[in-house]
C-alpha cells in the first residue's frame, strides 16, 4: 500500500471517529447543558470569591463568604417576591367568583337582545367545557407533577456539580484538557482562561441590565400605585436573564395585580413595560454588551432559536453564555490557529517574490495578530 493510501485511510478513520463523537454528543445534550449550567454558577462563585478574596486573604474563607452570600440573596429575593404574590392571589380567589357570577348575569342580558343572542354562547356550553376540563385535570396534574420531579432532580444535578467544580476545579480542567493532543494543551488552556474571562465579564453585565431594569420597573409601579410595585421590580429584574421570553414574562403578574385595583392600571402597566423593553433592547443591552462581550444581534438571536431548538428552554435561558464560549473556541481555534496560519505554498519565483513582499508590507496587519505555536507540553 502507498504511503497517499494510508494517510487517505488515516483521515476516513479520523472523520468516522468525528461522527460517532458527535453522535454521541448529541445524545446526551441534556446532561452537557446542565454541566454547562454548573460551569456557569461555579464561574459567578469563583468570580464572588475573587472579589472577597481582596479583603479576605484566606481562600477557604472567601469561598465559604460566596455560598453564605449567594444563599442569603435567594432567601432575601424569596421573601420579597413570595409572600406578597400569596396574599395578592388570596385576594384574586376572592374576587374571581364575584366577577363571574357578574359576567354571567351580563351574558344573560346580553342573550334578551335578538341582534346579540346569536353571538352569545350558551352558559351551559360553557359548563360542559368547564367539566371536560375538570375531568382532564387530575392526568393534568400527575404530569405537572412528573415534570416538576424531574426539574427538581436537574436542578439537585447542577448544585452538586456547581459545588463540585467551585471547591475542587483543577482536577476537572486537567481532564478536560487531556481531551487534545499534547502540543496544544497549553493553547488550550490559554483558551480555557480567555473563555473563564469573557463569562466573568458577561456576567458582570447581565447583573448590571437586571438591576436597571428592577430600577425603573419599581420607580414606574411606584408612581402608578401598583401593589407590590418592588417585588415585581425585582421579579422583571429576574427574568430579565431570559432572553425574549423573560420580558414578556415579566408584565404578567403585576397587570394582575393592577386589575384588582382598577382596570386602566393593567392597560398603564402594560404600556410601561412596552417602553422599559424598548429602552432595554434598543440602548441598554447592545451598550452593556458591547464593553462587555462583543456580540453581533443578528448572531444572538441566531444563536438563541438555535440553542433553544438544540437544548430545550434551558438552551434559550443559557444561550448568551454559550454563544459566548462558542465564538472564542471559533475564533480562537478555527480563525487563528487554522485559517490564519494556512499559506499556499507558491509554485514559481515570481509567486515567491509577491508573497514575501505582502508579508513584509505594513499594510499586513494580519501577521501581528497570528500568535506562535507555544512550546509542546512535556508528557
Amino acid at each position: 500500500m502507498a504511503i497517499g493510501d494510508k494517510v487517505n485511510l488515516g483521515q476516513w478513520i479520523g472523520l468516522i471517529v468525528i461522527a460517532i463523537s458527535a453522535y454521541i454528543l448529541w445524545q446526551i445534550r441534556d446532561v452537557l447543558i446542565l454541566v454547562f449550567a454548573a460551569i456557569v454558577l461555579a464561574t459567578v462563585l469563583n468570580h464572588l470569591a475573587n472579589f472577597l478574596q481582596r479583603w479576605v486573604k484566606v481562600r477557604a474563607i472567601a469561598v465559604l463568604l460566596s455560598l453564605v452570600g449567594l444563599i442569603g440573596s435567594f432567601t432575601l429575593l424569596f421573601w420579597l417576591i413570595v409572600p406578597g404574590f400569596v396574599r395578592e392571589f388570596q385576594q384574586l380567589g376572592d374576587v374571581l367568583p364575584k366577577a363571574l357570577n357578574e359576567l354571567q348575569s351580563r351574558i344573560e342580558d346580553l342573550r334578551h337582545d335578538p341582534q346579540l343572542s346569536t353571538y352569545i354562547p350558551d352558559i351551559e356550553s360553557i359548563n360542559q367545557q368547564l367539566r371536560n376540563l375538570l375531568q382532564r385535570l387530575p392526568s393534568q396534574v400527575l404530569g405537572f407533577f412528573s415534570t416538576s420531579l424531574g426539574a427538581l432532580l436537574n436542578v439537585l444535578l447542577v448544585i452538586v456539580l456547581t459545588l463540585m467544580l467551585f471547591f475542587n476545579p483543577q482536577p476537572y480542567r486537567r481532564a478536560f484538557l487531556r481531551l487534545f493532543p499534547s502540543f496544544y494543551r497549553r493553547r488550550a488552556d490559554a483558551i480555557l482562561a480567555i473563555c473563564e474571562e469573557s463569562l466573568g465579564k458577561w456576567i458582570v453585565g447581565a447583573l448590571i441590565g437586571m438591576s436597571v431594569i428592577a430600577v425603573l420597573s419599581w420607580l414606574g409601579l411606584g408612581i402608578l400605585g401598583v401593589k407590590l410595585a418592588l417585588a415585581n421590580g425585582i421579579l422583571a429584574g429576574l427574568l430579565n436573564f431570559i432572553p425574549n421570553v423573560g420580558p414578556t414574562l415579566s408584565v404578567v403578574l403585576p397587570m394582575t395585580v393592577a386589575v384588582l385595583d382598577a382596570p386602566w392600571k393593567a392597560l398603564a402597566v402594560l404600556i410601561l413595560y412596552i417602553g422599559i423593553q424598548q429602552f432595554e433592547s434598543n440602548l441598554l443591552t447592545p451598550t452593556i454588551m458591547a464593553q462587555q462581550v462583543s456580540l453581533l444581534p443578528a448572531v444572538t438571536l441566531s444563536a438563541q432559536i438555535l440553542f433553544t431548538t438544540a437544548f430545550g428552554p434551558l438552551g434559550l435561558v443559557l444561550s448568551i453564555p454559550l454563544t459566548v464560549i462558542a465564538q472564542i473556541w471559533f475564533k480562537e481555534v478555527l480563525i487563528k490557529d487554522v485559517l490564519d496560519r494556512w499559506h499556499l505554498e507558491p509554485k514559481t519565483e515570481r509567486e515567491l517574490v509577491i508573497v514575501k513582499d505582502r508579508y513584509s508590507s505594513p499594510e499586513f496587519s494580519e501577521t501581528e495578530e497570528i500568535e506562535s505555536y507555544p512550546e509542546p507540553e512535556e508528557n
